[in-house]
């Protein structure tokens, strides 16, 4: 992209409310983000951890009441089994009407079956009754028979599968507990449908998350009245910037006013008590010239003389009126040398020992810059002539890291010690003004032993080395 193209390319320039506005809004935004996201997922985790302690409790009492049924099932037919042998079909048909009548809640029942799979004892479920059931799988492939088998061979236990309700007919995840009669080769069980409680925690789950979200939108809600309230806030203090502004403005344009009427007033004058006085003598000398040379006296030419010298003088004045208003050196030569003749001018007319020094910069200055820091110069010795009736002055300008640096330091009275305060606020408040439009900084310090002028100009107003200037032929100059 060509250097003209980026020029022309429009700059994103924030103002002070939008500033401002991103500055509170964008850190409460990811605070905001960031909370919402830690509080739901620890509320998350937290659920989580509740409701699986809820559901193991919940499914440990189902197992112990289990347990309880099978026993007092056991004790219903216990003495038929102690006295019975092992082939007495008489006890075995008992047993079975006993545990076949033992029927609990809507669904709770107690099943037998042989160890060859064969089941006994199904009340709720008739047709499973006398028929070979060995290798039985539910729904999702989980065995129920043959497990069921090797838990009562073993002792006794526990086995979740999925099993028809008989109340409804569908399939629902269930809880069994058996139990082994070794002699008969029987396996004695009951079961409890869990579906209820697995929806318990559902149901909890659900409204878990339905807090959740009441505290997500809570949290919005909160936050959209913060931002609300900062953007009131910014719209106010954007409407007081912007009548500060205003104020300042209005402040800006009268003293700008009054800075011309006053640099017009002092041109006038000098015109009038320097230029026309002395144009007023060459022509009396001129007049006078011309009468002596009608009379044919030989004194003609001395009264030419004097017209010459005064005119002389004249052409010199005007020089030095047009050198304050804008130096032909600063655009020609650069800002050293400006300032430079600018220290010479200033030591000659007013006796005070000046000392310049200078580094050449390595880029150089844009014309912006050196007429600010040319006027900030200026202003600083008409400062030092009319106030400070100091005895030295120094004026140090070189290239930073940071950008162009001048110092102009004298040992005269101190600005709080200065006779016409007024004046030289106006001067101070005009430099001070100066570099701000360029973005830099000014410091001014004083004491009894002497006043400090700081300016710094940003390394935005720097040109990089074979970029040309109004007015300069290109080198490298200060």
């Amino acid at each position: 992209m060509t250097e003209r193209a980026q020029a022309m390319r429009p700059r994103l320039r924030l103002s002070y409310g939008q500033k401002l506005f991103l500055l509170a809004t964008v850190p409460l935004l990811v605070s905001v983000a960031v909370i919402s996201t830690l509080v739901a997922s620890q509320s998350r985790q937290l659920a989580d951890r509740e409701i699986a302690a809820l559901e193991s409790k919940l499914i440990e009492a189902k197992r112990e009441e289990l347990k309880n049924y099978l026993s007092i099932a056991r004790t219903a037919f216990v003495n038929i089994y102690g006295r019975a042998a092992p082939d007495d079909e008489r006890a075995k048909l008992e047993v079975t009407r006993i545990l076949a009548a033992m029927l609990y809640g809507q669904d709770g029942y107690f099943f037998v079956f042989d160890y060859d799979g064969t089941n006994l004892v199904a009340p709720r479920q008739t047709r499973l009754i006398g028929r070979d059931w060995a290798g039985l799988r539910d729904v999702d492939g989980v065995p129920i028979t043959d497990e069921l088998i090797r838990i009562a061979r073993s002792g006794g236990g526990y086995h979740e599968f999925r099993w028809p309700k008989p109340s409804t007919g569908e399939t629902a995840p269930m809880i069994a507990y058996v139990n082994g009669l070794q002699d008969w080769r029987w396996v004695v069980g009951t079961g409890i449908f869990v579906d209820e409680i697995r929806a318990s925690v559902a149901a909890a789950r659900a409204e878990v998350e339905a807090r959740i979200r009441t505290t997500t939108y809570l949290i919005l809600a909160i936050t959209i009245v913060a931002l609300l309230t900062v953007f009131a806030t910014g719209i106010a203090l954007n409407i007081r910037e912007r009548r500060l502004a205003d104020a300042k403005l209005k402040d800006l344009t009268e003293r700008i006013i009054d800075t011309q009427e006053e640099e017009r007033g002092r041109v006038a004058r000098e015109l009038h008590d320097g230029i026309s006085q002395i144009l007023v003598s060459v022509r009396y000398a001129l007049d006078l010239a011309q009468r002596r040379l009608a009379k044919g006296d030989d004194r003609a030419g001395e009264s030419l003389a004097k017209g010459t010298e005064a005119l002389s003088g004249a052409i010199t004045e005007v020089r030095r009126i047009s050198r304050d208003l804008r130096p032909g050196v600063l655009d020609d030569l650069g800002l050293g040398p400006a300032i430079k003749a600018l220290a010479d001018d200033f030591s000659t007319r007013t006796g005070i020992a000046t000392e310049f020094e200078t580094v050449v910069f390595r880029g150089r200055l844009d014309e912006e810059a050196r007429i600010a820091l040319y006027r900030v110069a200026q202003e600083a010795l008409t400062n030092v002539e009319r106030h400070a009736d100091a005895t030295a002055v120094s004026i140090q300008l070189r290239g930073r890291r940071t950008g162009a640096y001048m110092r102009i330091a004298d040992d005269g009275a101190g600005i709080d010690r200065r006779a016409d305060r007024a004046s030289a606020g106006l001067g101070l408040r005009n430099m001070t003004e100066r570099i701000e439009q360029l973005d830099g900084t000014l410091r001014i310090s004083s004491s009894e032993q002497g006043t400090v002028v700081e300016a710094l100009v940003p390394l935005s107003h720097m040109l990089r080395p074979g970029r040309r200037t109004n007015g300069t032929n290109g080198k490298d100059t200060t």
